[in-house]
């Protein structure tokens, strides 16, 4: 998690330094790395709006599962930030969870908070977003999960 956040800031300091505008953009399709690792799509409805589906898995020695979410974001610009904008929203998952030793799955349903930063570059189709997705699981039991930090790097048309 530590190379994400170091990734992201070289990111941002190159822009700044480069004195970079930003670009809007439609459509954005790439891969999402963090606690688990997806793809994302995500769709601008309007300057200001957007949805973002993202297909996450993960498979370690004791469990897998995988997660479909669906997120409604709103995007604002941060003053004198080089085209950098800062977004919030919400939305929910729903996925499966296999615990290995048992060979038993669950449905897996949550609601997902996110807050994060969003950059394209000017001159080339790259957007690359850093948040954090804290999931409130409903199903299989209630719990708050904390630990949806993620670096999506996407390409844009």
């Amino acid at each position: 998690m530590k190379n994400i956040f170091v990734t992201f800031s070289t990111i941002i300091m190159l822009c700044i330094s480069l004195n970079l505008k930003a670009q809007s953009y439609k459509y954005a399709v790439g891969g999402r790395l963090g606690a688990s690792n997806g793809v994302t799509f995500k769709m601008f409805l309007d300057k200001q709006n957007a949805v973002d589906f993202i297909l996450n898995f993960q498979s370690k020695k004791d469990y897998s599962y995988f997660r479909a979410t669906g997120l409604y974001e709103i995007h604002q610009p941060i003053n004198n930030g080089y085209g950098i904008n800062w977004y919030y929203g919400g939305g929910a998952s729903i996925g499966g969870r296999n615990y290995k030793p048992l060979d038993n799955g669950e449905l897996l349903l949550s609601g997902d908070g996110v807050v994060g930063l969003d950059y394209k570059f000017d001159e080339a189709p790259i957007n690359v977003s850093l948040d954090w997705k804290p999931a409130f699981e409903i199903v299989p039991d209630t719990h708050l999960d904390l630990s949806g930090v993620g670096l999506s790097v996407r390409f844009t048309f």
